[in-house]
């Protein structure tokens, strides 16, 4: 049996609620929450929503039941990006096989890891893109010369050095236990 049921009953007591009230807000049958409550049925779909909705509370809190908070595992999954500095691609390999193999036992992982992942596959899109663009200007504009191949090179130095600041920042707000990670841009990897 799933432990989802004591996990309902634990929200539902902390929030000073009886098993009736809870059946009568959320619209399902009091029989149905004594059955999960006991861990005799795992409930589905609308009932599932409806308990959620009114305990205030996401489903993904209570599929999350099981697993374990891991502050510094968090944390290094952030510093493993700086790995992409030294090794090319090796800050979007590392974290996503980090992330595959741990995104079911850490709590925040699922989140966090998605957020990064695609951070990081278009933050190396545009350290391609970024100087690929400047040189063609300069080629267009006749400017070849040191100054502006400099100018064009700089640029993704002074990316990866961004990306390893950030990766540090949120790695210490991990460590700390506040779950901080990448601004969702265009999500890939959900």
């Amino acid at each position: 049996m799933s432990p989802i049921g004591t996990k309902i009953k634990e929200i539902r007591l902390k929030k000073g609620m009886s098993q009736e009230e809870l059946a009568t807000e959320s619209q399902v049958s009091l029989r149905t929450i004594q059955r999960i409550e006991n861990n005799e049925n795992e409930p589905r779909g609308k009932t599932m929503q409806l308990i959620c909705e009114t305990l205030a509370i996401n489903i993904e809190e209570l599929l999350d039941y099981g697993k374990q908070e891991d502050r510094q595992f968090l944390g290094f999954f952030h510093l493993s990006i700086i790995l992409g500095i030294i090794f090319g691609v090796g800050g979007i390999l590392i974290p996503l096989i980090l992330w595959m193999t741990k995104k079911d036992k850490i709590i925040g992982l699922q989140r966090i890891g998605a957020r990064t992942l695609n951070f990081q596959i278009w933050w190396l899109i545009l350290m391609v893109i970024i100087p690929t663009i400047g040189f063609v200007i300069i080629f267009n504009q006749g400017m070849i010369g040191i100054k502006g191949m400099t100018s064009i090179m700089l640029i993704p130095v002074v990316m990866m050095i961004i990306n390893a600041v950030l990766a540090i920042i949120f790695a210490v707000f991990n460590f700390r236990g506040k779950q901080i990670t990448y601004p969702s841009i265009i999500p890939m990897i959900k």
